[in-house]
């Protein structure tokens, strides 16, 4: 199994990446992210690492203004095709949305660190589990701060210091079935405070989910091995006017 680039992997992954989520750690990130999302009501939001669009439908569902960006154009070529698959459950829903939904939401190539956005163009930015794809945290959190107005809020995951501490890797299978491992850049909570308010951003809370059994063996097999250990985190902070 060889390891790619973050880069190279998305481009390599993006015939069988699905936009909704396809596994237990995505399923436990989605049910704590998503609600928030949706009491916030944003009016103008950024998908930042949008991938194939997994969160632009629940954004387009409060009536946002909704924009996704990403620096994977096979991700991106994804995104309308991804929606319409029947298994896509939520995110079917979301893009038949009367106001055109995730489906036609526009989805621009560009890099998290230089966003091609003018200063304050946002009162919601979302970044789903991308930021363990960026080295320069504190580079990242600036330009986030950067692009919302104030008073906006940023709502991001990464994957838990765990994954560090156990030896977890990424990893998926392409459509022609190879195994492949993806590199990523590891971050400790208080790497992540510590760009937050480098930033100038407030902290409002920080959720660290663990993956709930709910019958699933696999998930079961998991924690007889592991125990119970969070496997992701979320930060929410505010851009205080």
């Amino acid at each position: 199994m060889g390891t790619l680039t973050p880069r190279t992997a998305y481009d390599v992954w993006a015939e069988t990446y699905p936009a909704f989520a396809h596994n237990p750690l995505m399923r436990a990130e989605q049910a704590i992210v998503e609600p928030l999302l949706l009491r916030l009501r944003a009016r103008r939001a950024l998908d930042v690492g949008t991938g194939t669009g997994r969160y632009l439908p629940i954004l387009a569902s409060t009536g946002a203004i909704v924009i996704g960006v990403d620096r994977s154009w096979a991700m991106l070529s994804c995104v309308g095709a991804e929606l319409a698959r029947p298994e896509a459950g939520h995110a079917r829903d979301g893009a038949a949305d009367a106001k055109g939904g995730a489906s036609s939401a526009p989805a621009v190539c560009g890099d998290a660190i230089h966003l091609p956005f003018r200063r304050g163009t946002f009162d919601l930015i979302n970044a789903s589990l991308m930021v363990g794809d960026v080295a320069d945290l504190h580079a990242w959190a600036r330009e986030m701060a950067r692009a919302l107005a104030l008073g906006g809020h940023l709502v991001y995951s990464d994957f838990h210091p765990s994954w560090t501490e156990h030896g977890w890797r990424r990893t998926f299978r392409s459509a022609d079935g190879r195994a492949h491992e993806v590199a990523f850049e590891p971050h400790t909570i208080d790497q992540h405070l510590s760009a937050i308010r480098g930033a100038g951003l407030r902290v409002e809370a920080i959720r660290e989910p663990r993956l709930n059994a709910d019958g699933d063996p696999s998930i079961r097999a998991f924690r007889k091995r592991w125990g119970n250990p969070p496997i992701v985190v979320i930060f929410h902070a505010i851009k205080e006017p």
